[in-house]
């Protein structure tokens, strides 16, 4: 027991005396772990190029970056998007070609055939009179354009004249037209004529005036109250004889020295 003790009194002597002893662990493993060094950033200015980087971080350049250029791919339509129509109506006359709007604005324009082909038919509208002014009496031909090179209209009139007019055209004034004259628009470019059809050509007709429609309908008005007026006298006229008749009854009832047959 005496022997336990002295080598347990010599150990402890040991350990006291040893520097090892009197170190902290923790702050041992914290002064020989040093931090490495910190990873340098890259600002990146340009992307013009993949190697185009600057690798000093001291540089004391201050310029600002280059602006950036937009690729053209960024103005245009994109896909996704519906395809816009140009504003372009062919039955207006004098306007802009179709051709030099979409080449400004993007937008599409209707197919059109080539100059090398002969063009469609136009489209008539409308032949309306004219009922004032100085070409009071004439005829008014309104058409179409079709969707073809068009370099002039020719408007044929049945048995009669051939009037020529510009591409620009989308009118033209005739002399007067009897009642049933047909009337027909071609186109013609460098490689010939439309074929007539059956929406290119147009019987002429007396349009219907506002007044003739007026006029009309006060007559028909002034028919039907008068109708009226005869079937109210007529069912007025029966009536009154039917109380006439209930009334010579009603007297000769009451009468004994009445008798229908004119005895007594």
């Amino acid at each position: 027991m005496t022997s336990l003790r002295k080598n347990l009194g010599v150990l402890l002597l040991f350990l006291s005396a040893s520097p090892l002893f009197h170190a902290n662990p923790f702050t041992q493993a914290a002064s020989n772990s040093t931090p490495g060094p910190l990873p340098r950033i890259i600002y990146m200015t340009d992307f013009s190029s993949d190697d185009n980087y600057d690798d000093d971080d001291d540089s004391d350049d201050s310029s600002p970056p280059p602006p950036l250029k937009v690729l053209d791919s960024a103005r245009t339509t994109l896909l996704g998007q519906k395809p816009q129509l140009c504003h372009y109506s062919p039955c207006l006359e004098n306007q802009e070609p179709c051709a030099n709007i979409s080449a400004r604005s993007g937008c599409l324009c209707p197919g059109v055939s080539t100059a090398d082909e002969p063009p469609h038919a136009p489209r008539i509208k409308v032949l309306q009179p004219i009922s004032g002014g100085d070409d009071r009496g004439k005829i008014e031909v309104q058409w179409c354009a079709p969707s073809s090179v068009v370099s002039g209209y020719r408007v044929l009139i049945e048995g009669s004249e051939v009037l020529e007019f510009q591409d620009a055209s989308r009118r033209g004034l005739v002399g007067s037209l009897e009642v049933g004259t047909k009337v027909c628009v071609e186109a013609v470019n460098r490689a010939g004529r439309s074929t007539p059809s059956d929406f290119s050509c147009m019987r002429y007709h007396l349009p219907e005036s506002s007044g003739y429609k007026l006029l009309a309908g006060v007559i028909g008005g002034g028919v039907a109250i008068l109708l009226l007026l005869v079937i109210a006298a007529v069912v007025l006229w029966k009536h009154q004889m039917r109380k006439k008749a209930k009334r010579d009854s009603a007297d000769g009832l009451g009468n004994p020295s009445y008798s229908r047959g004119g005895t007594l």
